[in-house]
């Protein structure tokens, strides 16, 4: 039986197709910027609506041609902020010809847990951060059962509310810094005990970008080891450069240079909060744990 996942993000629309065994069969990633103006509005911007339904039409033809049986979409931060989220339910329905779920910080921890951990090396305990657009998870794992926290801070969510300029200003980049640590500072998480990994796409592209990477590698990110002292490299370097700049980095896609100092500044803190000074990345996270779900026994 081939599955797919379909991750409808704040940020990006992902996609895994997969057979029973769990062999990859596709995977494609589009940033539509779908929860752009959210967080201000309460509501998903049309043009953004247009952009996000017709990649999801190319994952339908996709699932098509490779035969899928089985598949769930799942909607993350921006459509639960959202209050015309049906409306674009019913097109993305259409699309992909399954109804997106929508699901609570608590469901969307989980399951990048999953994704994140099924080929990590060692045995652990793991602790995993998924920084995505309009939310940060921390997840672990505590007398058997998954424990997540979601936090409402993520790289659009913070671009639009206090970095929206480039270069960003002294003032700006502080206020920024301390609006992520004074809302993870009110989060219970174990510090100091356990492999931190962080998944998605703030994660990978700082990764990338500290690696000197000419073009992305997804191989050459997956489980590299990101330094704390390089994020916060990171922050300053892309404090200093405007979007067009950032834009130009080889191993960046140039549609996340908008909103990847926020992300490096909420992963600046994250990393101090967590009292760490590197975390291991990874390629897998919410869309392998979505895919995993179809296919294998529900997690505990």
């Amino acid at each position: 039986m081939r599955v797919a996942a379909i991750d409808i993000g704040t940020n990006s629309m992902r996609l895994l197709v997969v057979d029973s065994d769990g062999a990859e069969l596709d995977r494609r990633q589009h940033v539509t910027g779908l929860g752009r103006g959210v967080d201000l509005t309460g509501r998903l911007d049309p043009e953004a609506v247009e952009r996000t339904v017709a990649v999801l039409e190319g994952f339908g033809t996709v699932m098509a041609e490779l035969g899928v049986e089985r598949a769930k979409a799942v909607a993350t931060s921006a459509c639960r902020d959202a209050t015309n989220r049906e409306s674009f339910f019913d097109r993305a329905e259409q699309a992909l010809g399954v109804r997106p779920e929508l699901i609570d910080g608590e469901q969307e921890a989980r399951l990048a847990y999953r994704g994140a951990t099924v080929d990590a090396p060692g045995p652990g305990p793991f602790l995993v951060v998924d920084i995505g657009g309009g939310s940060t998870e921390f997840v672990w794992e505590e007398n058997g059962r998954v424990v997540g926290r979601s936090v409402q801070v993520g790289s659009v969510r913070l671009t639009e509310r206090l970095l929206p300029d480039r270069p960003a200003t002294f003032d700006d980049l502080a206020t920024a810094g301390r609006h992520a640590e004074g809302l993870f500072a009110q989060v219970e998480v174990p510090v100091g005990d356990r492999r931190v990994i962080g998944v998605a796409g703030t994660w990978t592209s700082l990764a990338a970008i500290a690696l000197e990477l000419d073009e992305y590698d997804r191989e050459r990110v997956h489980h590299s080891v990101l330094a704390r002292i390089d994020v916060e490299r990171l922050v300053e370097r892309l404090a200093s450069m405007t979007v067009a700049e950032t834009a130009a980095i080889p191993a960046l896609d140039p549609a996340r240079a908008p909103v990847i100092l926020a992300g490096a500044v909420i992963a600046r803190e994250a990393m101090r909060r967590l009292a760490v000074t590197d975390v291991l990345v990874s390629e897998h996270d919410l869309l392998d744990g979505l895919a995993a779900s179809l296919t294998e026994a529900p997690l505990a």
